[in-house]
C-alpha cells in the first residue's frame, strides 16, 4: 500500500477530492455537534473508524469497495457512509465502488495524519507504560516523544527507546520537543493540575486517561477515555442479553 502521505496518482485524482488538511492537532468531537471546515463533529468521529477498515482492505491487496460492504464492514448505514464522505469530495464511481487506496489518502488528508505530531504522556504506571509501547503511534502519524512522571523511582528509567523525565521539567519538555498532544495518564488527584499545565504552556489538544472529569478552556480540545465507564456499558448490554434468554427459556 502506498504511504498516505504520498500524493496519489493522477488517475486517483481523477475522482475528485478536497481533503481538509489544516496541518493542526486532531480536534477532541466530545458530545459537541458544531461543525468544523464544513464537516461535523458525528461525522469526523466515524473518519477513522472507514480509515482503519480501510487500511486493512488495502494491506489485503483490495483495490476497490462498495458503499455498501465499506458500510458493513464500519458498522454503518451505507447512506450514512456515503453522506460522510461527500464531505471529503469522494462520491465513489457508479458499478465501480471506492477506490481503496485513495479513500486512505483522502480521510488521512481530513484527519490531518498526513503531518507528524509529537505527543507527551504524563504518568508512566502501567497505564502510561502501555501506551508508551504501543507501536501503532508511528504509522498513524504520532510520535511519542517525551514521557514524564513525578515518581522519582521511575523517572531515568526507559520505555520503548524514551527515558521518563521529571514532571518538574515538563513545561521544559514542552518546548523543547515541540509537542502538539498531550496525554495525561496520572492518578485523579494530579489530572486537573498537569493539564493546566499543558494549556499554560501552549498545548491545545489533551487526551485524559484519568479517572476525572477536566475544567479546559475554550480553545482547547479535550477527549476522555474511561475504560470502567466502557465496561460498565458492556455490562449494562450483558445483563440484558442475559435477561433476554432467561425470559426466552421461560416460554
Amino acid at each position: 500500500m502506498a504511504d498516505p502521505t504520498t500524493k496519489p496518482s493522477s488517475a486517483s485524482a481523477r475522482n475528485g477530492s478536497s481533503p481538509n488538511g489544516t496541518g493542526r492537532p486532531p480536534r477532541s468531537s466530545g458530545a459537541r455537534t458544531a461543525r468544523r471546515g464544513g464537516i461535523s463533529e458525528a461525522t469526523v468521529a466515524r473518519l477513522p473508524v472507514y480509515l482503519r477498515v480501510l487500511t486493512s482492505l488495502a494491506e489485503g491487496g483490495v483495490a476497490t469497495i462498495s458503499s455498501d460492504l465499506l458500510a458493513r464492514a464500519a458498522g454503518v448505514g451505507p447512506a450514512k457512509l456515503r453522506k460522510d464522505l461527500s464531505h471529503l469530495g469522494s462520491y465513489g464511481t457508479r458499478g465501480v465502488g471506492y477506490d481503496v487506496e485513495f479513500l486512505v489518502y483522502q480521510i488521512s488528508r481530513a484527519l490531518g495524519l498526513t503531518q507528524h505530531y509529537s505527543v507527551v504522556i504524563v504518568g508512566v504506571g502501567n497505564l502510561g507504560q502501555a501506551l508508551a509501547g504501543y507501536g501503532g503511534f508511528g504509522s498513524r502519524g504520532f510520535r511519542v516523544a517525551a514521557l514524564v512522571d513525578a515518581d522519582p523511582s521511575r523517572v531515568g528509567s526507559v520505555i520503548a527507546g524514551v527515558e521518563v523525565r521529571p514532571v518538574d521539567e515538563l513545561e521544559r519538555i514542552l518546548g523543547e520537543e515541540e509537542i502538539s498532544i498531550g496525554v495525561i495518564a496520572t492518578p485523579a488527584s494530579a489530572a486537573q493540575d498537569v493539564c493546566d499545565r499543558l494549556i499554560r504552556a501552549g498545548v491545545t489538544s489533551v487526551l485524559n486517561f484519568a479517572p476525572v472529569v477536566l475544567s479546559v478552556p475554550d480553545g482547547v480540545d479535550l477527549r476522555k477515555v474511561d475504560l470502567s465507564i466502557e465496561l460498565q456499558i458492556l455490562a449494562f448490554h450483558e445483563q440484558r442479553k442475559s435477561l433476554v434468554t432467561q425470559e426466552a427459556g421461560q416460554r
